[in-house]
This record gives C-alpha cells, sequence and structure tokens, in this order.
C-alpha cells in the first residue's frame, strides 16, 4: 500500500528537458512520478529507472496532449496505474509541462503552425485538465507552463507567446473555480533556458546565448535545475498559500 504520505505527480512531457528536470528534482523530494512522453519511450523509461535508483516510484505512460481523443485511453491507463503502482485512486499534482516551439515571424506564421501551437498548449491543456479533475485529490495542485514571452515580446513567437498568454488566465479562472476543492494553481512562467527545445537555440547559438546572457540580471541564460527546482519549490507545504500567481523563473530578463 501507498503510503498516505506519499505525494504523486503527473508531467507531462516529462522524458526530456523541463518536464524530465522536475520529475528528478520531485522525486529527490520524495515524490512519485507519473512520466508521460509522446514518442521516445526509451528517455521515459530512462527517467523511471533514474527515480527508482533513488528509491522512489514512477511509471511512463505515452501521451500525445496534441490529440483530445486520446485522453479518455489515457485517463483509463492513469487510474489503472495508480492502482497497480500505488494501490491509491488519485494523485496530488498535476504539472501541465508538454510543449514545443515554433519560430516563425507574425506575417509568415501558417494556420497549420498556429493550429499545432493551439491544439498542445491551450486545447490540450484545458482538456485534459478538465478529465484529469476527478483523479486529482482535494488539496492537490496544478502548475501550468507559460514563458516569458508573454511579458517580453521577440519577434518570431507572436503565435507561441498568445498561447502562453491564455494559459496564463487559464490559470486564473482554474484556480477561482477549483478553490473549493482546495486546489490551487499556479502557472510558471521560465524565460530562455539551454535545452533542445525551439531546436536548441538557446543552448547551440552562442550569439543567441550571450545576447540573451546580456540582458539577464543574474548574467547568464537558464539552465534546467533552475526551473525543475522553482516547480517543485511551488508544490512543497511551504507554499500551500501561493494561489492563482504567475510566476516567472529568468534571472530578471529583460527589467
Amino acid at each position: 500500500m501507498a503510503k498516505d504520505t506519499t505525494k504523486i505527480a503527473l508531467i507531462t512531457g516529462s522524458s526530456r528537458g523541463l518536464g524530465r528536470n522536475t520529475a528528478l528534482t520531485l522525486a529527490q523530494k520524495g515524490v512519485d512520478v507519473i512520466v508521460t512522453y509522446r514518442s521516445n519511450e526509451a528517455e521515459a523509461k530512462d527517467v523511471v529507472s533514474a527515480i527508482a535508483d533513488m528509491g522512489g516510484k514512477a511509471i511512463a505512460l505515452q501521451l500525445d496532449t496534441s490529440n483530445t481523443k486520446t485522453f479518455d485511453d489515457f485517463v483509463v491507463q492513469v487510474k489503472q496505474s495508480l492502482q497497480n503502482t500505488w494501490q491509491t485512486e488519485q494523485f496530488d499534482f498535476l504539472v501541465n509541462n508538454a510543449g514545443i516551439g515554433i519560430y516563425a515571424p507574425f506575417a509568415e506564421t501558417t494556420e497549420e503552425e498556429f493550429d499545432c501551437l493551439m491544439n498542445i498548449h491551450v486545447k490540450g491543456v484545458f482538456f485534459l485538465t478538465q478529465k484529469l479533475l476527478p483523479l486529482i485529490k482535494d488539496g492537490g495542485r496544478i502548475v501550468n507552463i507559460s514563458s516569458g514571452l508573454a511579458r517580453f515580446a521577440l519577434p518570431g513567437y507572436a503565435a507561441y507567446a498568445a498561447m502562453k498568454g491564455a494559459i496564463e488566465v487559464l490559470t486564473r479562472y482554474l484556480a477561482k473555480e477549483l478553490g473549493q476543492r482546495q486546489i490551487a494553481v499556479n502557472v510558471v512562467a521560465p524565460g530562455a533556458i539551454e535545452t533542445d527545445f525551439g531546436e536548441g537555440v538557446v543552448r547551440d547559438n552562442p550569439e543567441v546565448n550571450s545576447f540573451i546572457a546580456s540582458q539577464t540580471a543574474l548574467g547568464r541564460v537558464g539552465l534546467p535545475d533552475d526551473i525543475g527546482g522553482a516547480i517543485a519549490s511551488l508544490l512543497s507545504e511551504d507554499n500551500r498559500w501561493v494561489n492563482a500567481q504567475r510566476i516567472e523563473v529568468s534571472g530578471g530578463m529583460f527589467l
């Protein structure tokens, strides 16, 4: 039987990047994890193995957050996994992390690109959260992921940033409507991070990296550890009274 004190987090898109880092950071703090991946099962299993090596429990489930038609089956899998692995019916934390980046100037953004971003970053988050609500414990937490680009504007990210702006508004509404269940809902907005996101432009392009560092108060670009740690901290009991907030984790970009 899973102990009542054992917390379980479901993190979408957690086979790599910020999601992976968040999963591992939470595991270090004793939180068990449901990892989701879209296509790379091997990477997801690596995360599960790493958590097991820490003494925690984790499983990996396939999920395409852009396809709402798959959500009912996914919820059934989550229910079965909670019962089989933890002998429980609900989990504590939902982190809506899955996402992609598309660089396209406003004048050149295609409807296909727009729809792709909308399906993953807005529609997927909206309806996946809705479907999972019965499985989230009263008193649980939801963290959505936005972007510094919802506050400052860099050419080429109009569609992506607009989706993140929508998520920030949705977060406040979720906090309002789920408050009766004592579920706190916040949004974390990373700045520029060294990952493979957006084809690794921040990590692999020295000019971009240097420019962002020069525009950041702490003098460098972000690392995955900077974000995973912030999300884990937000889910800690110490932050139980933080609700409906946008928390930018950018080292002080474009102040």
